[in-house]
């Protein structure tokens, strides 16, 4: 069917009206689910954006923790040593270089040694921490220098999330000062036990003594006794002898009266001079004084005396005819200094660490009660000053 002249424009002009009406529709829902697109979009990037923040704000407090964590461990006034399960050391803390002299590169990768420890007990120690358990002790260690050091130790283990050992961390603290007290205490423990010894004993042996020295006495003037006369008198004096080291040893249990004051050191040993370098004379020695610019001392004059000749007499018998003997005073920082020092060979390492303990001597007709009265003036120094 055609259509007429007069009709067909208009279909014409309907289908093309159409036809753009529906492309706006298209175009219009296109645009929308795009508009509707782009504010989800923007939502999720606010959304995502604000995640990112609160990630980098989370981050920037865990890094701030293990900031101070860092420099927790890293102030710490304890040694702190974190190492592997074959015992190679991958960190420590400032203070072990401190205590120990060992700088940082020269500990990291080394081996864990068992320092003071035997053979057995490294084995136990590494058999504890292995199990998972905590291990706690104390024991001698080696400086850089060779010198000793103690320390109190605690190693934990270390696991991963599935609970493994990956590592044991150590804390330990510089226990040698302690140990020094200790050994102090030891010692002033053992003269206390020597002044009760003294007080119940001592004048119950000498009272017999005096008796036994008396009738030797009467004794050797008889006629009869003339051709034994020697013996006693060998008698006399070996109880005599004995008589001066019980006399020694009451003294440590006398609540004797020291008498401290502010005095300088330097008159004192001035005062003694002539009876020291007298002494040195006798036995071919030399002695000579070097007293320095020094601070008054709160001390007592006699035990000062009697501790000096003490020092003096000792280094005199500890050298060889012709040896040199100097008494020194000086300052070292805010305290002072007397030394005495001879020309002897020296003081072994195994006699140096019982110098104070009651009865130990070195001499064949020494009581070893000598180094006592050092001790026993030092302890009582400390406690009046």
């Amino acid at each position: 069917m055609k259509c007429s002249p007069k009709a067909c424009p208009f279909f014409q002009a309907f289908e093309s009206s159409l036809i753009m009406i529906s492309i706006m529709y298209i175009v219009g829902w296109f645009v929308g689910v795009l508009i509707d697109n782009n504010m989800q979009y923007q939502e999720q990037l606010k959304e995502n954006i604000l995640s990112l923040n609160q990630e980098i704000e989370h981050r920037k407090q865990m890094e701030q923790q293990n900031q101070k964590l860092s420099s927790v461990v890293e102030q710490s006034p304890s040694i702190i040593m974190i190492f592997d399960t074959k015992g190679k050391i991958e960190y420590v803390n400032p203070r072990f270089t401190q205590v120990t002299g060992y700088p940082y590169d020269d500990a990291i990768g080394k081996a864990l040694k068992p320092g003071g420890q035997t053979p057995d007990e490294f084995k136990h120690f590494w058999e504890v921490i292995q199990s998972g358990e905590v291990w706690r002790g104390e024991f001698c260690n080696k400086k850089k220098n060779g010198d000793d050091y103690w320390e109190f130790a605690t190693v934990s283990p270390f696991r991963n999330p599935d609970g493994t050992i990956t590592h044991f961390f150590k804390i330990a603290e510089d226990i040698t000062n302690r140990k020094k007290v200790e050994k102090e205490m030891e010692r002033l423990e053992r003269l206390n036990l020597v002044g009760e010894m003294a007080a119940g004993i001592g004048h119950e042996v000498r009272n017999p003594m005096t008796t036994v020295r008396g009738f030797l006495q009467m004794l050797e003037k008889k006629d009869e006794y003339i051709k034994h006369r020697g013996y006693f008198n060998l008698m006399i004096e070996e109880l005599d002898r004995a008589n001066s080291i019980i006399t020694e040893y009451l003294s440590l249990a006398r609540n004797r009266v020291v008498n401290f004051k502010v005095q300088n050191l330097n008159p004192i040993v001035e005062a003694l001079s002539p009876l020291i370098m007298a002494d040195a004379m006798n036995s071919d020695k030399n002695i000579k004084l070097e007293l320095g610019n020094i601070s008054d001392l709160y001390l007592d004059e006699k035990e000062m005396r009697q501790l000096i000749l003490n020092l003096v007499r000792n280094g005199i018998e500890a050298m060889s005819p012709g040896g040199n003997l100097t008494v020194r005073t000086f300052m070292e920082g805010d305290n002072v200094v007397l030394s005495v020092q001879d020309q002897g060979r020296g003081i072994d390492p195994d006699v140096l660490d019982k110098i104070g303990d009651p009865f130990f001597t070195t001499k064949e007709n020494g009581t070893g009660l000598g180094a006592v009265r050092v001790l026993q003036h030092r302890s009582q120094a400390r406690r009046n000053h």
